[in-house]
């Protein structure tokens, strides 16, 4: 376990320095990031030493591995997101323990995510997933929603009990016109952005950037990184 200790500190001071210097060569201050570590297929061990070496914020994306591990480490003074492609059947147990959900893609999964944390009496963030690799009316291949469906959803969800719309996530897209380039994708989700403010000021968080991208995002103004391999190694999927 102390080997596992210094491994991820050794990582997380890594990272660290990336989102730094990132933020210096953007003109940022530090504190303008907030890094979420992704711990998906790593054991709640992992999650308890990340905490004792300052890590707040956590995200999965399955809830067969989420549910269990946020409950083991419920004493812990965590922050959870759930960041994969959320069916509805999946939604109670999602509410019952994620802080932000940040796949939020289609008004069918507002609804459901609305009357569970109505049920729960919790009150999660909810950020709208945007695929820029959808064409209008379209799904992206991992989940979100096409840039013009932005609005609809958005609005949906800032009507809803339960609920508080937080911002945007985006994953860099594999296939379409910004394959191959994060910081074009990233760019274009702040131009979102900036257009979802003007409506809802205090949606304002904008999540993008993973372990390979990450500078590219915090370039394009990301208020939030989402990092696991980087952190976490590399560990064979589970399931």
């Amino acid at each position: 376990m102390k080997d596992r200790r210094s491994e991820l500190e050794a990582n997380l001071a890594a990272v660290e320095r990336r989102i730094a210097d990132a933020c210096t060569a953007a003109g940022r201050e530090r504190s303008e990031v907030t890094l979420i570590v992704v711990t998906k297929t790593y054991p709640a061990s992992d999650v308890r030493l990340l905490h004792e070496l300052g890590v707040r914020q956590v995200a999965e994306n399955r809830d067969q591995d989420a549910a269990p591990k946020a409950a083991s480490c419920k004493d812990l003074s965590l922050i959870w997101h759930f960041v994969g492609q959320l069916q509805t059947n999946k939604v109670r147990s999602v509410a019952s323990y994620a802080d932000v959900v940040q796949s939020v893609d289609r008004l069918k999964l507002v609804s459901a995510l609305s009357a569970a944390a109505v049920r729960a009496g919790r009150e999660p963030v909810c950020l709208i997933q945007v695929a820029l690799d959808a064409e209008s009316g379209e799904r992206g291949a991992r989940g979100g929603v096409a840039p013009d469906g932005v609005e609809e959803l958005a609005a949906a969800v800032a009507a809803s009990p339960g609920l508080r719309l937080g911002g945007l996530m985006t994953v860099a897209p594999l296939a379409g016109a910004f394959a191959g380039r994060p910081e074009a994708a990233f760019e274009r989700l702040r131009e979102i952005s900036s257009r979802l403010r003007a409506d809802h000021p205090a949606a304002n968080m904008v999540s993008a950037g993973m372990s390979a991208d990450l500078e590219n995002a915090v370039a394009a103004g990301a208020t939030h990184v989402r990092v696991g391999t980087a952190v976490l190694g590399v560990r064979p999927r589970l399931g």
